[in-house]
């Protein structure tokens, strides 16, 4: 498991999009990288070196096909 992929499961339950303030979903991108997710903006946050920059000019806007293959990645979740 890459490095970035490791989040704990509590840290993960405690950070919440800095816009929106509800929660995010780790997920993968297809190119490999991971990401925080908010599904209600659609808005993904980059993990750098296994820190989440949850900063608003930092996040960017995700297509529909991305949002599709996001939240599939959370449907049996």
């Amino acid at each position: 498991m890459p490095e970035e992929t490791a989040l704990d499961a509590t840290l993960l339950s405690l950070l919440a999009c800095p816009q929106d303030k509800g929660p995010l979903l780790l997920v993968r991108d297809d190119k490999g990288a991971t990401a925080l997710y908010n599904p209600r903006l659609r808005r993904a946050y980059p993990i750098e070196n296994g820190i989440p920059v949850l900063l608003i000019d930092e996040a960017r806007d995700v297509t529909d096909a991305e949002h599709a293959a996001f939240t599939s990645q959370h449907a049996d979740a």
